[in-house]
């Protein structure tokens, strides 16, 4: 099902209502009247995002029936032919009715009811509200009607700004602020909230999801990378010709067609403007177009030579041995055919051996033993592994799921340092040695008892050894995004509270690269993961900070800068950082997983090529 059906209702209509009232934004309760006595769709809209009759009962507001959701949020929407010429309000509305509609599409109605603000996740999301009627009476008074035109979606329609600076005085606040949908992207896709709306033949920017949506650009020339999508490359360039797009009719009559990103929706796709917490402005496609595929294909990075040392890192999405066998045999394929059987990988998301069964398990050995034996049954080496255990459910993630980073290495190619493997509660640090820096515990982990880990995975350190050559690695899996508001908050900028900790965290891997540094100057470091933030982040940047680390992705050209697609945005979240000992590489995004339908993981792994 789409996204809208994954959660009920909120029920912080009311606070969100309240207020507002408090702060002068709406008008006090009671039954609605206009000027001439017929309360109109116009007017339930407004010229802000809040209607100014949240709240209020209204009367028999006229309109035609523009589309019809039998599932999930279940209703209809609504839009009156006469419209008020006034650019900044919408002539369309949801009407949610709780169960099945009876009316069709076409069909001439009368609706009462209540009009609400409906905010989609709870008040404390930050999210936009809807604007619609609740608890309805419907008159139909005609059917067979033809519905109002579509407004185009377009490239020359849309803003290249995304939205107005918020109100100080509400808070950071969009809410209040007169619409300019002339000026802002997001306040354009406001003013047509509930409209009738079309986009033609456009590209795809977000492959078909498993909840049946994809994301297409009606900008095609806005921030494109190489192989088809928007990329995401500063807090400014949020790419406002993204628009979500989901279809009206249930799955059991129509499958959703499946594109990947740089496939192409042609055609005429129109139907009804929502706004949900899943994506934002989404058309819900009364009628949809046909997807022309354009064969996408999985990248393949190349070998490295005999003197490079080839290190990677993947996200392997929550693996554990009750996953199916073809979940690993696609894993291990990538690594070998994809990735070129890597000299080292750092790998993410390793679950205990039971999964997410909340049983006390910790151990991952089977885990790691089928995935490295799908990794010789694709034909790739014999990977060793290293790891640490963690606590019991004190790593976030998944409950019971115990997720923790894991070294797999190629002893044909490399050898692994062992010192006295610590466990999940002590902490590895740096010791010269012969002149050189030295890990107290390989593998260990790093400072876990810091409050920057708290429910996070701690990153795992490493010594190994290449031609003679100490190598160190640490590989990351930072804080998620959870609990920051999306780009469609009516807070602009957005909240972003889980920055702080990805930052604290960043901190603490930087010190501890200073570290070695200070013990090794020209010492070979790499930091590898799961960063959860993008290249141009505070998060990002605090690694780098006093020069102990460079980001490698920013090595290659801007149009190949990301790893992972979210809402149609391709952006960074996994990095590998190198210290200046390292000195020349060669640096590979390999896009295997994130642009496509049919994923493996969510996650493009990464790999870098050097000589110590």
């Amino acid at each position: 099902m789409p996204h809208i059906s994954r959660t009920s209702r909120s029920t912080a209509v009311s606070a969100l209502v309240a207020t507002a009232l408090a702060a002068g934004l709406l008008a006090a309760s009671g039954p609605a009247t206009a000027a001439d006595g017929q309360v109109r769709v116009h007017d339930i809209q407004g010229t802000t995002r809040l209607s100014p009759l949240a709240g209020r009962e209204v009367a028999d507001v006229p309109g035609i029936v523009t589309g019809v959701r039998t599932y999930g949020s279940k209703g209809f929407w609504i839009q009156d032919p006469k419209a008020d010429g006034d650019r900044a309000t919408s002539e369309g509305v949801f009407v949610y009715t709780g169960a099945a509609p009876t009316v069709r599409a076409g069909d001439a109605v009368r609706v009462s009811g209540t009009v609400t603000e409906y905010v989609p996740g709870g008040a404390n999301s930050g999210n936009q509200s809807l604007t619609q009627l609740t608890k309805p009476t419907v008159t139909v008074e005609s059917s067979g009607n033809p519905l109002p035109a579509p407004v185009t979606i377009n490239a020359k329609t849309v803003p290249s700004r995304y939205a107005p600076a918020g109100d100080p005085a509400q808070g950071g606040s969009v809410n209040g602020l007169p619409l300019k949908p002339r000026s802002y992207a997001l306040d354009l896709y406001e003013s047509l909230e509930g409209m009738n709306v079309r986009v033609g033949t456009s590209r795809v920017v977000g492959a078909t999801d498993p909840h049946a949506e994809l994301w297409v650009t009606v900008k095609p020339h806005e921030n494109t990378t190489r192989r088809g999508g928007a990329r995401y490359g500063s807090y400014e360039s949020q790419n406002t010709g993204r628009l979500q797009i989901q279809q009206l009719t249930p799955l059991s009559e129509r499958p959703f067609p499946t594109a990947d990103v740089g496939d192409v929706l042609t055609g005429s796709t129109e139907g009804p403007l929502d706004f949900n917490q899943y994506g934002g402005y989404t058309l819900t496609a009364r009628s949809l177009g046909e997807v022309v595929r354009k064969g996408l294909e999985r990248e393949r990075t190349r070998p490295q030579r005999a003197r490079e040392l080839a290190v990677a890192t993947y996200n392997v999405e929550n693996l554990d041995p009750g996953d199916p066998q073809a979940k690993f045999d696609a894993l291990a394929g990538a690594v070998v055919t994809n990735l070129a059987s890597p000299d080292i990988v750092a790998l993410e998301e390793i679950q205990d051996n039971s999964g997410a069964k909340n049983d006390g398990t910790v151990a991952a050995d089977q885990t790691l033993r089928k995935f490295t034996d799908a990794i010789v049954a694709a034909g790739g080496p014999r990977y060793a592994w290293r790891s640490v255990d963690p606590e019991n459910n004190k790593d976030g993630g998944e409950p019971g799921g115990n997720i923790r980073q894991v070294f797999l290495f190629n002893p044909e190619r490399v050898s692994f340092t062992d010192r006295g493997a610590g466990g999940a509660t002590t902490p590895t640090e740096v010791v010269r040695q012969g002149g050189r820096a030295a890990l107290t515990h390989s593998p260990g982990r790093l400072d876990p008892a810091n409050a920057a880990w708290t429910n996070s995975r701690k990153p795992l350190a490493g010594e190994f050894t290449f031609r003679g050559r100490t190598v160190f690695v640490v590989a990351n899996h930072f804080a998620s995004k959870g609990g920051d508001e999306s780009l469609t908050s009516h807070h602009q900028p957005p909240s972003r509270p889980s920055e702080v900790q990805r930052v604290k965290q960043a901190e603490a891997v930087n010190s501890f690269v200073r570290k070695i540094r200070a013990a090794e100057k020209n010492a070979a470091v790499v930091v590898a993961g799961d960063i959860n933030d993008f290249e141009f982040s505070p998060a990002t940047k605090a690694l780098e900070a006093g020069g102990a680390l460079r980001a490698g992705i920013t090595s290659l050209p801007r149009a190949e800068r990301y790893s992972y697609v979210f809402q149609g945005n391709s952006q960074v979240l996994d990095q590998i950082l190198l210290s200046p000992g390292v000195g020349r590489f060669s640096y590979d995004s390999v896009h295997v997983n994130a642009e496509f339908a049919d994923q493996n993981s969510d996650h493009d792994p990464q790999v870098v090529r050097f000589r110590p």
